[in-house]
């Protein structure tokens, strides 16, 4: 728990921001940087620094663990000043002392390695957060990859049926693992819309489709007209598990602008093997759509380039 500065120490501070500023608006600039509400500032703004340093470090007093954080915060950035931070102040000697005397006062109160054992602290707590978070992905995405194969390797009637249920689900949770936001299968109106997610500024409805043949034309038009019911910003990615036939593709681009990018099977495995991440292969497909018109750019071939 962080305590309140000492009486010496707060007297220090007040020395500083009273002679070490002569101009208010760097001084109220310096007090903002440190997490200083403006309405703090603002209150006592008319009278002279000297009091309004003092009304602040009290004010703050007030507001327990997040008033003293901000109080040492304060003291932390006066000692990192190397020179007077206002040139405008007319006894320059007399802020260089007091900028002394408050750095002197730091060190012999600890106050200075405590706040950079903190943050050496909070570095290596953010460190280990981020490590433990990669192990927690590289392990949701290793369940997820077992978990398609699974479905691969469905052999009886029932499990066939429920594969594609069963493939909306995995994908919703490979858009989480990625910290995308994902919306699980939901209806509008006589609608059905497999998922939905936003990336880069523009909403994607998904079809996916599990089937023993490859989508014909009049599927990839059916979630064509779904995304013109909606805003221009939408797109679609159209996952079907089986691949599609180059003529349904060729047919299906024929003449017309394309806002659907489409995924396989192949595609999918790779990015659940690990060798690709979603959001590269995102980033990828929809690269190609939009300058070269390659609404199918299977995966594969990036790394045969």
């Amino acid at each position: 728990m962080t305590s309140h500065l000492s009486f010496e120490l707060r007297e220090s501070v007040v020395a500083v921001c009273g002679r070490a500023f002569w101009l208010k608006d760097p001084f109220r600039a310096f007090l903002m940087s440190c997490d200083v509400s403006p309405e703090m500032y603002d209150r006592y703004a008319d009278e002279s620094k000297f009091k309004i340093a003092r009304h602040i470090l009290s004010d703050l007093d007030t507001m327990g663990e997040e008033g003293h954080l901000v109080q040492r915060r304060i003291v932390t950035e006066l000692c990192k000043l190397r020179k007077v931070p206002d040139d405008n102040v007319p006894d320059r000697k007399a802020a260089i002392e007091a900028l002394r005397e408050l750095k002197e006062l730091a060190v012999e109160q600890k106050l200075m390695a405590d706040e950079k054992r903190n943050t050496t602290d909070a570095r290596a707590q953010e460190a280990r957060r981020k490590q433990i978070a990669l192990v927690a992905r590289a392990q949701k995405m290793e369940q997820l990859r077992v978990d398609f194969i699974a479905l691969s390797t469905a052999k009886t009637r029932e499990e066939v049926q429920r594969r594609g249920y069963d493939l909306e689900e995995l994908l919703a949770q490979l858009f989480e693992v990625h910290e995308i936001s994902y919306r699980r299968p939901y209806r509008v109106r006589n609608e059905q819309i497999d998922g939905h997610f936003t990336y880069k500024g523009f909403d994607y409805l998904v079809e996916a489709k599990w089937r023993s043949e490859p989508p014909v034309e009049s599927d990839l038009a059916t979630l064509k007209r779904k995304i013109e019911k909606k805003l221009t910003s939408t797109r679609g990615l159209f996952l079907s598990i089986v691949g599609f036939r180059s003529e349904v593709i060729l047919e299906f681009t024929r003449g017309d602008t394309s806002n659907i990018v489409l995924m396989d099977g192949s595609d999918l495995i790779l990015i659940l093997e690990g060798r690709i991440s979603l959001e590269d292969a995102l980033e990828l497909k929809i690269r190609k759509a939009a300058q070269e018109g390659i609404v199918f750019f299977p995966l594969a071939e990036r790394f045969q380039q």
